[in-house]
Formats: structure tokens, sequence, C-alpha cells
């Protein structure tokens, strides 16, 4: 009996695991895509891939969790066509408490078809920011706004969402609280957290695109490949900095020693890597002048006597490339200080050294070849009688020499000068 009942049990438990799966099935797979960090092309082929993925296993919806500081228009813009070509609906979240969707993080909330917010969040500042890089004149600066706010008006009349907020937030900056954006019509609800935002998005009607079913619903994370994050580190300012400078020192070792092929090799791939880097953030194309003409100063340094004057310019091409790389009021599209100041640094002082040794040899006397023997002392021998002439023994070898004054053999003289193979010399 207890046997059979054994197998009873076993039997319902496995009828039950099954019963679960087929119901976990039914209810479908609400997709979540974390959207952390600077808006740039690797996120915006991360975020792209995921929705088509999403697509592609027909999952519920996507629920983009949002905390950005914003990034480029360029890459905002992708992110928003793959939202609207999504045929499942896309749900913008921002989230947890203490995220922010700010500039281009605006736009990728109004292009959803469910904008929600956590409580403690923040929505708002969406003046644009250009991906070329340098400081817009006010003509195209005015043509930027213009086209980001129609385009803003376009979503959010779409979505029947507040229009005139969403222009004054990329013309002003302005910003908004969850609870604010919920009582100004520029998202749809607040929810305290994923489980909050599921139980809230059920039974409700998406124009277009159905009813969400999403009670029971199984939640499954979009996880980064090697490629992606290998993609976000390169499009990191601070590794795009550090490789440009590690490009330009591979360079310079390999003009100092030529044949090294070791410093040139590094150099080359990391100059590759730094302008794949540079192209894909708002770069000021002046910056990248100035830090490549102080890699050309520095190199110079070795084969021009301008004691020190190179180097000098050097460090100040360096410095104010370094202060005008990246042009964008996002700190997180920018060169942290803390990479930058030590880079500088570490680099300014090794330059410095490198110059003081080049200083030190083009000032300092021979110490070999004829010049090395003026002003060393040496032993006269074999005087003429005359006493003028002879040979003297200096630096275990004896050579011919003319005297300024009577010297006799075994007298200590010095060096004064080297003409051909004969040294001048004066008693000591």
């Amino acid at each position: 009996m207890k046997r059979k009942s054994l197998y009873l049990t076993a039997i319902a438990a496995a009828m039950l695991l099954v019963f679960s799966a087929s119901h976990a099935l039914a209810a479908g797979v609400v997709f979540v895509i974390p959207l952390q960090g600077p808006v740039t092309p690797s996120t915006a082929d991360f975020v792209s891939r995921n929705i088509q993925k999403a697509n592609v296993m027909d999952a519920v919806c996507v629920v983009l969790a949002i905390d950005t500081p914003g990034g480029l228009a360029d890459s905002m813009k992708d992110i928003v066509q793959a939202m609207l070509a999504s045929r499942i609906p896309v749900v913008a979240y921002v989230w947890p408490a203490g995220a922010r969707a700010a500039s281009a993080g605006v736009m990728i909330t109004m292009a959803a078809d469910v904008a929600a917010m956590a409580e403690g969040t923040n929505i708002g500042a969406a003046h644009p920011v250009s991906a070329t890089g340098g400081s817009m004149d006010y003509t195209s600066s005015e043509k930027a706004v213009n086209d980001m706010a129609a385009n803003a008006r376009s979503v959010a009349q779409k979505h029947g969402r507040n229009e005139q907020w969403v222009e004054e937030a990329i013309r002003q900056s302005v910003s908004a609280t969850a609870n604010e954006a919920l009582e100004l019509n520029v998202i749809d609800l607040v929810a305290k957290d994923l489980d909050d935002l599921i139980e809230q998005l059920d039974s409700r009607e998406i124009e277009g695109k159905g009813v969400l079913s999403t009670l029971g619903a199984a939640v499954k994370w979009a996880e980064e490949t090697w490629r992606d994050r290998l993609l976000k580190t390169l499009s990191s300012p601070n590794f795009a900095y550090i490789f440009f400078l590690l490009g330009l020192a591979g360079l310079y070792f390999e003009f100092s020693n030529p044949g090294a092929i070791f410093p040139g090799v590094i150099g080359a791939i990391s100059l590759i890597l730094a302008f794949y880097s540079l192209q894909t953030l708002p770069v000021n194309y002046a910056g990248v002048l100035l830090i490549l003409l102080a890699g050309v100063f520095f190199i110079l340094e070795i084969s021009i006597t301008s004691f020190g004057a190179l180097t000098i310019g050097g460090i100040l091409a360096l410095t104010l490339g370094s202060l005008m790389l990246f042009d964008s009021d996002i700190p997180a599209l920018r060169v942290s200080f803390s990479v930058m100041i030590p880079a500088i640094a570490i680099t300014s002082l090794f330059f410095i050294a490198i110059a003081a040794s080049v200083v030190r040899a083009h000032i300092s006397r021979p110490h070999t070849g004829y010049l090395g023997f003026v002003g060393k002392s040496g032993v006269a021998r074999k005087v003429n009688e005359d006493g003028a002439t002879g040979k003297v023994f200096v630096a275990g070898e004896i050579w011919n020499a003319k005297f300024s004054g009577p010297v006799k053999s075994g007298d200590t003289v010095r060096i004064t000068a080297v003409e051909g193979l004969v040294l001048f010399a004066e008693k000591e």
C-alpha cells in the first residue's frame, strides 16, 4: 500500500509539473531589455537586436528597463525605429528608484506603446546631442532642435501623450518626477517594481497590437553576449582615450627604436581600436588633432635640438586636446578627470625625462672618440730635446704630442686639444 501511494504521489507531482509548464507556455514571456548608461551605437545595436529577438519568440511584450543620462541622437533614432517597427507591444519602464530617462531617454520613453515610471525616478532634459562632435553653430543647433521637437510631437501624438511637455523638454530641458509625469499625461502609469508593472499591464489594450495578458507570464531578461560587452567597453570615452595614448606611445617607441616591431604592433592596434571608439562618440576633432600634434612634437624631440621646447609644446597640446576631445554635456560621454589627469601627468613626466636626457647629451662634453681626450691627464714620454714635442701616454694609449711649454719625460700633462692624430698638451 505504501509503495502504491508513493507511485500515485509521483504521478500527481509529474502531472502538476506538466500542467505548470504548459500554463507558463500559454501565458507567454515578458522580455525585459536593460537600457542602462549612455545611448551609444553599441547600446542601440543591443536593444534593437533584442527587440527583434522578442518578436521572433512571440513574447507577450517587451519591457525596456531604462536608466540613462541620454546619448547620441542617431543611436536614439535607431532604438525608436526598432520600437515602432515591433509587432508586439513595447513598454518603456524608468526603473529602479533613482533612475532617470534624460535626453535621448525621453524620446525612447515617448516611443513606447506604454510608458511607465517607478517612484523616485525622473524624466526630461531632452536637448539633442550631436553625434559628429564639435560645437554646433546656431543654425545647425536650431535645425537639430526643430527636427527632434517635430519628431517628439509626432510620437507623443501617436500614443496620446502630452505633446507640449515633450517639446518643452527638448527646447527648454524641463524635467518631471514620476507622479508629475503621470499628472501631465507624459506617461501612462506608475509602478513600484517590475511585478507591479506586469500586474498593471494585464488586460491593457494596445492600439493595433491587441490586449496584453501578462499575469502568469514568465520574465526573461536579455543577456549581453561577449560581443555586446566588448563593444560597450570600446564605446567608453575613458577606454578610447587610453587606447589613443597607448597608440601614440607605441609609435613613439617604434620611431625611436626602429625595428623593435612589438611597440609598433601594439601602437597600431591601439590606434585602430581608438579610432573605432571615437567614431561611436561625440568627438571634437580639434581635440584629436591636438593630441596627434603632441605625438609629432614628442617624436621630433628625438632628432631636433630644441632643448625641451618641443616637449613643452607637446605637453600643452596633449592637455588642451584631452580637455577638448569629447564635446558633450553628458558626463558619461566625456573622459573622467580621474583618468585624464594621471594619464597626462605620467605622459608628461615620461617625455620630460626623455627631453632632459637629450638636453644633457647635447650640452655634455664627449667621453669617447678623439674629443673624449680633451681635459684628461697623461704622462709625457720620449720628449725631444726642445721640450715641445714628443709622446704622451693617456687612456692606455701612446699618442704623438705637442706641448705648449717646456716638458720633460715623466711630467704629468693635461690634454687641451686634438688635431688629427696629434694631441696638444700642457704641463699640469
